[in-house]
C-alpha cells in the first residue's frame, strides 16, 4: 500500500540531540537568572517600557543595545543584541565549536522564527522622521527591520552556511524551526541546525492586541476563571540540534514534533481544541510514546478566554486531570514569535532540574477545565515534557522533549 502524507506525519522517527541552548526573557538574560526566578515564583511582568495610551503589563529583557563586531556593525539592533547574548551563554560557544570541527559549514543550517522582526527599529525611525523630517542616518531597513536581517547575524556569528530560513507563523514561529531541522536532518540534507527565534517589544503588537480586546491590564493569569487576556513579552531562545551519535552529549532530546492546522478562524482557535489535541498526539506517535510517558505539559496558555478554553479541552482529553499543566507566560509574557523556542527552553530547564514552576495567578482555576494546574511549584522527577505553541488561524505545534537516558535526576 502506498505511503500517504498522513502516514509520514505519524511515522516513528529517531530522536534528535539538543546539545546546547540559551535564552533571554523578562526573567533574566541567562539560564541561571531565569531558573532562579522560576524557583522563587517571581514574574518578570511589569509596567510596559513602550509608551502606549492604555494600561498593560509587559515582559522586558534587561539588556542594552551593543554594537556588533566588525562588518556586522550596520546590523546592530536590540534583536541582534539579544541573539548575541544567547549565543554567548555557557555551553553554546562550545557546542558551536564542536559543530565547526565535525561538520562542513554547508551542513549546518539556521532555522529561526519571528513575528515582529525589526519593527521596534522602524517605529523609532518613524518617530524620528515625524520629529525631524528625515529618517535617522543610521537606519537601514534591510539590515535592521527585515526577517533576513537577524538570520544573517546568527549565520555570521555562528559560521553556519547551510540552508537558512525565517518562519513567521505568529505564535508558532519559533516552534516550527524544530520541525524544519527534524525533516532536513532525517532526509540527510544537513547534519545539524541552530534553531529558535526572537521577538522584541514594539507598539504595533501592544496596540494590535489591545484593539482585539485580548490584552490584559495586569499580568496575565492563564487558566484562571478570572483571566482577562494576554501580557506581551520579548526575548527568545536558540538551540543546537543534531543527530544523536556516540560523539554527542545532549542536554535534552527532541523526540517528536506535531504540526496541525485548524483552518477554523483567522485568529481564534477551534473551540473544541481538536487541532491542538491532534498536534499533541502526533508528537507522541512520532516518538513512539504514550500518554503515560509524559510527565508535564508546558501549555501555550495565553490567558485569553478562547485560547485557554480550547487548549484546556484538548489537554483534558489527551491527559486527563493527572498530568501537571503550567503556562510559563505568567512569568515571561507572551513572546509571540519567540514563544515556541522560549517555552521549549523552559521545558528543558524543568527536565534538567526535576522542577515544575508554579502557575502564577491561576487561582481560582476555571472549573470548566478538567486539567491539573498547580499554584505551587512541584519537585518531581521528569522524563518527558510536551511543550505547546498555538497560533492565529489554528496553527498548532507540539514538541515532545525528553531527558537523555542516564542523566541524573
Amino acid at each position: 500500500m502506498p505511503t500517504t502524507a498522513s502516514d509520514n506525519a505519524h511515522a516513528q522517527l529517531a530522536p534528535l540531540a539538543i546539545t546546547a541552548f540559551g535564552l533571554a526573557n523578562a526573567l533574566g538574560t541567562d539560564r541561571a537568572a531565569v531558573l532562579h526566578a522560576l524557583r522563587n515564583s517571581q514574574t518578570g511582568l511589569g509596567p510596559s517600557p513602550v509608551a502606549v495610551p492604555f494600561e498593560t503589563a509587559a515582559g522586558s529583557v534587561d539588556i542594552g543595545v551593543s554594537e556588533l563586531p566588525g562588518d556586522l556593525a550596520p546590523w546592530t539592533t536590540r534583536t541582534a543584541s539579544i541573539a548575541r547574548q544567547i549565543l554567548g551563554q555557557a555551553g553554546m560557544p562550545e557546542a558551536l565549536a564542536r559543530l565547526r570541527s565535525r561538520f562542513a559549514p554547508e551542513r549546518v543550517a539556521v532555522f529561526m522564527g519571528t513575528s515582529t522582526a525589526g519593527a521596534d527599529c522602524t517605529e523609532a525611525a518613524y518617530r524620528h522622521y515625524v520629529a525631524h523630517g528625515a529618517l535617522p542616518a543610521a537606519y537601514d531597513f534591510a539590515r535592521q527591520h527585515t526577517y533576513g536581517a537577524i538570520l544573517h547575524v546568527v549565520r555570521e556569528l555562528t559560521g553556519a552556511r547551510g540552508p537558512a530560513w525565517m518562519l513567521s507563523t505568529a505564535c508558532t514561529s519559533s516552534a516550527k524551526p524544530f520541525a524544519s531541522a527534524q525533516r532536513l536532518i532525517h532526509a540527510g540534507v544537513i547534519d545539524a541546525a541552530i534553531v529558535g527565534g526572537i521577538d522584541t517589544l514594539c507598539a504595533m503588537t501592544l496596540r494590535g492586541f489591545h484593539s482585539l480586546g485580548a490584552l490584559a491590564e495586569t499580568p496575565c493569569r492563564p487558566f484562571s476563571a478570572e483571566r482577562a487576556g494576554i501580557s506581551i513579552g520579548e526575548g527568545g531562545a536558540l538551540m543546537v540540534v543534531e543527530r544523536v551519535s556516540d560523539s554527542t552529549d545532549p542536554v535534552a532530546l527532541l523526540e517528536g514534533v506535531g504540526e496541525t492546522s485548524d483552518a477554523y478562524h483567522i485568529s481564534a482557535p477551534h473551540p473544541d481544541g481538536s487541532g491542538a489535541e491532534a498536534a499533541m498526539r502526533m508528537a507522541m506517535a512520532q516518538a513512539g510514546q504514550r500518554v503515560g510517558d509524559v510527565d508535564y505539559v508546558n501549555a501555550h496558555g495565553t490567558g485569553t478566554r478562547l485560547n485557554d478554553a480550547a487548549e484546556g479541552k484538548a489537554i483534558g482529553r489527551v491527559f486527563g486531570p493527572s498530568v501537571p499543566v503550567v503556562s510559563t507566560k505568567c512569568y515571561t509574557g507572551h513572546t509571540l514569535g519567540g514563544a515556541g523556542a522560549t517555552e521549549a527552553a523552559l521545558a528543558i530547564l524543568s527536565l534538567q532540574e526535576g522542577f515544575i514552576p508554579a502557575a502564577l495567578g491561576a487561582d481560582p482555576l476555571d472549573e470548566k477545565l478538567e486539567i491539573r494546574v498547580s499554584s505551587e511549584p512541584l519537585v518531581q522527577p521528569l522524563t518527558r515534557v510536551i511543550s505547546n505553541s498555538f497560533a492565529f488561524g489554528g496553527n498548532n505545534v507540539s514538541l515532545l522533549l525528553a531527558k537523555p537516558s542516564g542523566s541524573g535526576a
